[in-house]
């Protein structure tokens, strides 16, 4: 499977945020089987200028729909963050899976809130309940997703890795600060190690955000990486056979002696 990740740094102007996700999403269907575009695509506003609610869509309106359209189109299959809205006062933070025929086939709402570094998303976002994971498959290889902060809590790759996915994909909105890109790249490629998969994170750029979008295979080798300019797309191929010979080398999960189970928390 050819694997991908698209960045860019979405604002307040979503008809825009909606053009660079749709026209990252062309691109990459020239060359990958899966794109993964960063959290908030359709809406951000780090600096809080907007309104206090924010600004969020549900599963059938405008964003989601030309996700939908453009990944048909382009016969591509596509993960993007946006906020959906709920039906209480605070949005959801959700990863939307869109196949190649443009179904709608997958959906996860984010469970850790970014409540750290000075910052706390809960103030103005949802947390989803623990429930089922985002898992799917493409050309045989199975495919996790999560958001962002999720990142910082091992057990959440664990919950996937029970789900015997191949691939962990992170859409994110990693912000700037002291440390933040070694803890980015350090924590995916730790991700990647200790599961022995790949880890394929996109990340909204500069100025708020890091950007950095990489994929990385089991041995925790950087295989592609976007660096940190805007609209740009990384690509690799994720071979099973690979995860095969990491795990003949370092049987880890065979070694395990604990499982996750998740807690039922909003």
């Amino acid at each position: 499977m050819e694997l991908s990740v698209a960045q860019f740094s979405a604002t307040q102007d979503i008809e825009n945020n909606r053009s660079i996700s749709v026209s990252l999403i062309r691109r990459a269907g020239s060359s990958a089987d899966l794109v993964v575009l960063p959290e908030n695509a359709m809406y951000s506003d780090p600096t809080k200028e907007g309104p206090a609610a924010g600004y969020s869509e549900p599963l059938d309106g405008p964003f989601v729909s030309a996700i939908r359209e453009t990944a048909k189109l382009a016969a591509i299959n596509v993960v993007v963050g946006f906020t959906e809205s709920s039906d209480e006062d605070r949005p959801y933070n959700t990863l939307i899976f869109v196949d190649a025929t443009g179904e709608l086939s997958g959906v996860y709402r984010k469970i850790h809130l970014y409540d750290a570094f000075g910052y706390r998303e809960s103030d103005s976002v949802k947390a989803a309940e623990t429930a089922v994971p985002l898992v799917f498959e493409i050309k045989g290889v199975k495919v996790g997703a999560e958001t962002c902060y999720d990142l910082r809590f091992p057990e959440v790759s664990r919950w996937l890795i029970d789900h015997d996915v191949d691939v962990i994909v992170l859409p994110a909105a990693w912000a700037v600060g002291p440390m933040k890109e070694i803890h980015w790249e350090t924590l995916i490629r730790a991700r990647a190690v200790e599961n022995t998969v790949y880890f394929a994170a996109s990340g909204q750029t500069g100025p708020h955000c890091t950007g950095q979008s990489i994929i990385v295979d089991p041995l925790g080798t950087v295989r592609a990486s976007a660096g940190v300019e805007a609209e740009a797309i990384a690509t690799t191929t994720i071979s099973t056979e690979r995860i095969a010979q990491v795990r003949a080398v370092n049987p880890c999960l065979t070694n395990r002696r604990f499982t996750v189970k998740p807690n039922v928390y909003t």
